[in-house]
């Protein structure tokens, strides 16, 4: 059964061959134990042509996708006062135009992933544009309130269609290793300009044109989008055995979500005790355990529930849950803080959170350098840390208009949620299977998605438990609300210390050494090296 050693162990087995351990002999008991998950990995690289990557347009063509995405989930938050007065929705209830998106794009992550792996990557991300561009036309052209939220709705199906797709088609064709690292620092790049770019294209706009050009401009973009990828993605290959999709686990994993992020939105709205919020959370938690139940007996699972065991994956899930929850919270709580507190227009609050896209920017065209420099524990202990610094610094908001200290404040806190985002991603997909990259990067998503959600309900309620007093009251909610934010990242340097301690180096080449077997060679107690990944390749 294969085993993976480190460069090092590597040459010191071949050049210095002992005899096996007990325990490391062919049929002993530990040897049985080993990660069911990564023996699945391995095997499934073995009878899988060797990943080439993507040609440059088709990998541009995919962080396009991305972007768009990720851009339309932040670039709806500044419109809300226009949407609100044009369309006569009363009191809070214009939250749902955010709200129905993010039920429908994080309840259908997971499910998504796995479409992806069975039906084809291409065809689910093509799909998914589709289906996102039209919603967004949709969205456009409609003068009713009711039928704004269903169109948010088919928006939120069409990005979780895309978003693990796209995931899926970088890590699947591109093989563990520096080239794969290097195309996932492009996406996390690619996907925090995005975000944060949503808050300038908005304000733009919504304060130079309408505000349904918020939705419109998605139209050409992921029409064209689609046409391209027919043409500059390769045909997606067919499994090897024919899978099912399982139905009941994809219904209860999107009712998991959806629930929960549906409570999590609406506590901050109604109040955590009003009977619907709590009924939707005791149905997130009878809903996980009915999924489990199904898991557990399915022949084939939407989820390997032993996979989620893996200690990459799990951490990477932890941490792209805290990455979710501390973006997604700050980024709220400051354009309230700038809007609210300082009077500026969504213009100015854009800008003045602009530099911290910029920097993520930065981070993650350079995030393949920085792990082959500093190793991916130290860069996502590093990130983290940062960002936790950063945003202590932020405590001390300012009263008036001066943003010396937001520009200063936001360098750490851009590099470092860049850096955690992307090295999740990296971990996350590290030693999987080709055939289950669609569901880690729905899983992936799924995280960041609820770590969204929770981190809006959580810091927005901080600020909010200042009461509506005067100015400086106000204000010191968002700061009580930032220092949340600083605990949150801080705590995901814990969760990276303890996380990664047992893992091989990521981001490097893997090699697979198999154990020779005494009925096989006559030589017993030696190591042959079997199989060497096709992951090693020449880079040069």
């Amino acid at each position: 059964m294969p085993v993976n050693l480190s460069h090092s162990e590597l040459l010191s087995h071949r050049f210095n061959a002992r005899p096996a351990r007990p325990a490391e002999r062919s049929g002993s008991p530990e040897t049985a134990k080993r990660d069911v998950t990564e023996v699945r990995a391995n095997e499934a690289r073995d009878d899988l042509p060797v990943a080439t990557g993507l040609s440059g347009p088709a990998l541009a063509l995919v962080l396009l996708a991305s972007f768009m995405v990720v851009l339309d989930f932040s670039i709806v938050n500044v419109a809300l006062p226009a949407i609100r007065q044009a369309l006569g929705f009363g009191g809070d209830s214009v939250q749902w135009v955010v709200t129905a998106y993010a039920i429908t794009f994080g309840g259908l992550l997971v499910l998504g992933g796995r479409m992806a792996d069975i039906l084809g990557r291409r065809k689910m991300f093509v799909v998914g544009l589709i289906v996102f561009a039209v919603a967004s036309l949709a969205a456009g052209l409609t003068g009713d309130a009711v039928l704004l939220v269903v169109a948010r709705s088919l928006q939120g199906l069409g990005a979780a269609l895309v978003a693990p797709a796209s995931l899926s088609l970088i890590t699947a064709h591109y093989a563990e290793g520096p080239r794969r690292t290097l195309a996932l620092g492009l996406y996390g790049a690619t996907a925090s300009v995005g975000f944060v770019a949503g808050q300038v294209f908005g304000g733009v706009l919504v304060e130079y044109t309408t505000w349904r050009s918020i939705f419109l401009v998605n139209v050409p973009v992921g029409l064209a989008v689609a046409m391209l990828a027919s043409v500059l993605l390769a045909h997606d290959r067919a499994p090897s055995e024919r899978v099912h999709l399982d139905v009941n686990g994809g219904i209860l994993s999107t009712l998991v979500v959806a629930a929960l992020v549906f409570g999590l939105s609406e506590g901050s709205l109604l109040g955590w005790g009003h009977p619907i919020v709590i009924g939707a959370l005791v149905v997130a938690v009878v809903a996980a355990t009915v999924f489990e139940i199904v898991e557990r007996t399915s022949p084939q699972p939407l989820i390997d529930l032993r996979m989620l065991r893996r200690p990459s994956l799990a951490t990477a899930g932890i941490l792209a849950m805290l990455v979710g929850m501390w973006s997604a919270g700050e980024l709220v709580v400051l354009s309230l803080y700038l809007q609210q507190s300082l009077n500026d227009s969504p213009l100015v609050t854009g800008l003045v959170i602009a530099p911290q896209g910029v920097i993520g920017f930065v981070t993650g065209m350079f995030g393949a350098r920085l792990v082959r420099r500093f190793g991916m524990r130290r860069l996502l202990m590093s990130a983290t840390a940062l960002t936790g610094v950063g945003f202590l610094v932020l405590m001390n908001l300012p009263v008036s208009g001066h943003y010396s200290l937001l520009f200063a404040a936001v360098v750490p806190v851009g590099f470092g949620t860049v850096g955690a985002a992307f090295g999740s991603t990296v971990l996350a997909a590290s030693g999987m299977a080709d055939s289950d990259q669609g569901l880690v990067g729905g899983v992936v998503n799924t995280a960041r998605q609820i770590g969204a959600a929770i981190g809006v309900a959580l810091l927005v309620a901080i600020a909010d438990s200042a009461g509506a007093g005067n100015g400086l009251a106000t204000i010191g909610g968002d700061r009580r609300a930032i220092s949340a934010a600083a605990a949150i990242a801080l705590l995901g340097t814990v969760v990276v210390w303890f996380g990664t301690k047992t893992t091989r180096p990521i981001g490097l080449p893997e090699v697979t050494v198999l154990p020779t077997s005494p009925n096989r060679y006559p030589i017993r107690g030696s190591l042959r090296i079997t199989h060497i990944h096709r992951s090693i390749r020449r880079t040069a």
